[in-house]
């Protein structure tokens, strides 16, 4: 008898306990699993987005191989245009959009727009957060900027970059700049620093910029 109303009182303190806890425990396992199933559907729709930018992005490229071929149409220029725009609108924070935006401004290069090509860049600049990628946007950028006459603008957007394994590729775009600016002798000396910063190995068109110069110096 002791052991049954011992039994009794276990199943009657349960009763108790799940009155007074059932409610909160229901909620709590509940809650539990809406955050598990919604962060799977959270990861589900994350690959599902991925998946559809790598496929535009393909898109683009081979949009972008027609498009810059001297036979391509206008239609094909805008074709690849709009699937750049697509990338950036739709897929904004993924590396796709913003290596679609370096295309975008490839393709405004080849057309002549240049203000087009700074636009693209500097949405580059302002949307990645990989500091690489903004070095290369930053020597594009320079590149155009160049082309639009503005040497001086073009070299003060090297200023500061120091990521090293672009030291030598900077040092040869500083020379490039100064070179078109008249001024041969800064040319020579960031031509001379790039070689000597050039540990990887020998640069041939790098090594022939600089002994030209040293050639007409003569």
């Amino acid at each position: 008898m002791a052991e049954m109303r011992t039994e009794e009182e276990q199943v009657e303190a349960l009763k108790n306990w799940w009155k007074e806890n059932g409610k909160s425990l229901v909620l709590g396992i509940a809650a539990a699993l809406a955050i598990v199933f919604g962060y799977k559907g959270w990861q589900g729709q994350q690959q599902a987005e991925a998946e559809n930018a790598a496929v535009l992005y393909q898109n683009l490229i081979q949009a972008v191989a027609i498009a810059s071929a001297p036979q391509a149409t206008d239609e094909q220029r805008a074709t690849a245009t709009h699937l750049v725009g697509s990338l950036k609108e739709d897929y904004s924070d993924s590396a796709y959009a913003r290596f679609a935006a370096m295309l975008g401004a490839r393709l405004a290069v080849d057309k002549g727009d240049y203000d087009s090509a700074v636009t693209e860049l500097d949405w580059v600049l302002a949307n990645s957060p990989d500091a690489v990628m903004k070095v290369v946007a930053s020597m594009r950028k320079a590149r155009v900027v160049a082309a639009q006459g503005d040497t001086a603008a073009a070299l003060a957007l090297l200023n500061g970059l120091s990521e090293k394994s672009f030291q030598v590729s900077l040092e040869e775009l500083k020379g490039d700049l100064h070179l078109q600016a008249g001024d041969r002798a800064q040319a020579h000396a960031s031509y001379q620093q790039a070689v000597d910063l050039a540990t990887e190995g020998a640069r041939p068109v790098l090594q022939m910029k600089l002994d030209n110069l040293a050639v007409e110096e003569e």
